[in-house]
């Protein structure tokens, strides 16, 4: 996939903090507003390295903890018939909802580091992080809804999406001969930049799980 230098460097360079974007909790600010904002901020960047990340690599081989396999057995346990291509908050935010998720919320405290810290979630998964797509949930089930998107092929769609559109804006760029060497560049850029992500995905786990 075509990228340019500086893109690259974001996602190779970000992706070590990705798991400690959101290490202060909302609730330990109390009523500042100030602070609050920078926390919302800091949720907002966690998001937009996320998306960056589905969005150059193939998602599907991605690794967002050292517990992942876990996570996903116990979530697909928990939630066997959960749609999550496009959450219904309902099924999140409800108080019948809140018991549901609450012990398989709490099997992961101790295991997953900061488990009930807020994050940001996309409501389609084949959206962005807009005002309208997005909704506060515990860190926790941040990792079992994307992990399960990943696994099961939903983000797969935000990957394609982007790649498909740089295909077609290459496509149009003129020589047909040099654009298909652009694209066996390309290919293989992508193949070291998955490579790369997924070395910093698991040194992001080791280093703060």
């Amino acid at each position: 996939m075509e990228a340019t230098g500086g893109t690259e460097e974001l996602v190779s360079g970000e992706l070590v903090s990705v798991a400690h974007a959101l290490s202060l909790p909302a609730e330990s600010y109390g009523n500042d507003p100030d602070i609050e904002m920078a926390w919302a901020m800091r949720a907002m960047q966690h998001a937009e390295i996320y998306y960056k990340l589905i969005s150059s690599v193939d998602p599907q081989f991605l690794k967002l903890t050292k517990v992942d396999d876990q996570i996903y057995s116990e979530f697909r346990e928990h939630f066997k018939n959960l749609r999550i291509d496009i959450l219904d908050p309902e099924e999140l935010k409800s108080e019948t909802a809140k018991e549901k998720w609450r012990p398989f919320c709490l099997k992961f405290d101790g295991i997953v580091e900061d488990f009930n810290y807020g994050t940001l979630l996309r409501l389609n998964c084949s959206q962005g992080y807009t005002e309208e797509n997005t909704i506060f949930a515990p860190r926790i089930q941040f990792f079992a809804i994307e992990i399960a998107r990943n696994r099961e092929g939903y983000n797969k769609a935000v990957y394609t999406g982007i790649k498909d559109k740089e295909e077609k804006e290459d496509s149009n760029g003129g020589d047909k001969g040099a654009n298909s060497r652009e694209e066996e560049k390309g290919a293989n850029r992508e193949g070291e930049k998955e490579k790369e992500a997924y070395k910093e995905i698991n040194k992001s786990s080791e280093t703060t799980m």
